[in-house]
């Protein structure tokens, strides 16, 4: 639902549900038991990602040179709740299951011009290939990517520093994000479930 409004909300076409994949991952935020955020990672996989339909060419390239891709698709977060570390923390979470469950190197992503900015500027994405029509929501669509040894860096160096007093010395996101020790905690307790899980 929160995806269907929000995409609405941007003009984008289509209905938007969330499928039974087991190479897809859906994160959620919660504010007292309300959905507010949500986020899906895609882990690539011989039927491929979804930006396989408008950037296979570009995509290839990574996978050609030993790249493991993903892709964060599916990110909305309701307005009314105005915290960028609920968002960063979204985020951060998806790296994790990224870098540290499944091992990938690389995130891509598909977004439309408007977000592109914020995504370069605040994450360091940058962009591959030229402007495209994405036809399962009828809008234009830029492919964007980033490594994460780039993105590990930056949260060792940055991640956790946002003080909750609005200051903030770096420019960027990652100062919302988990602070390194923290990273450090949920990597080991999801590392436990998952070989729970096995077991």
């Amino acid at each position: 639902m929160l995806i269907n409004k929000m995409y609405a909300w941007r003009g984008y076409a289509g209905t938007h549900q969330l499928t039974d994949d087991p190479n897809r991952i859906t994160l959620t935020a919660t504010d007292k038991g309300d959905v507010v955020g949500t986020l899906s990672i895609g882990i690539d996989s011989p039927s491929g990602l979804l930006a396989d339909q408008l950037f296979k060419e570009e995509l290839d390239v990574h996978r050609a040179r030993g790249a493991r891709l993903c892709e964060f698709t599916k990110l909305a977060f309701d307005p009314s709740v105005r915290s960028k570390t609920a968002l960063a923390n979204l985020i951060h979470l998806a790296v994790i299951y990224a870098r540290d469950i499944h091992k990938c190197s690389e995130i891509v992503i598909e977004v439309n011009p408007r977000h592109r900015r914020f995504y370069e500027r605040m994450l360091g994405f940058k962009q591959e290939g030229e402007l495209k029509t994405n036809p399962r929501v009828n809008a234009p669509a830029y492919l964007l990517y980033i490594s994460l040894d780039y993105m590990s860096k930056q949260i060792r160096e940055h991640g956790g520093t946002y003080d909750g007093k609005g200051e903030v010395t770096e420019r960027s996101f990652y100062p919302y994000f988990f602070s390194p020790r923290e990273e450090y905690g949920i990597i080991n307790r999801l590392l436990r479930m998952d070989e729970h899980v096995a077991s």
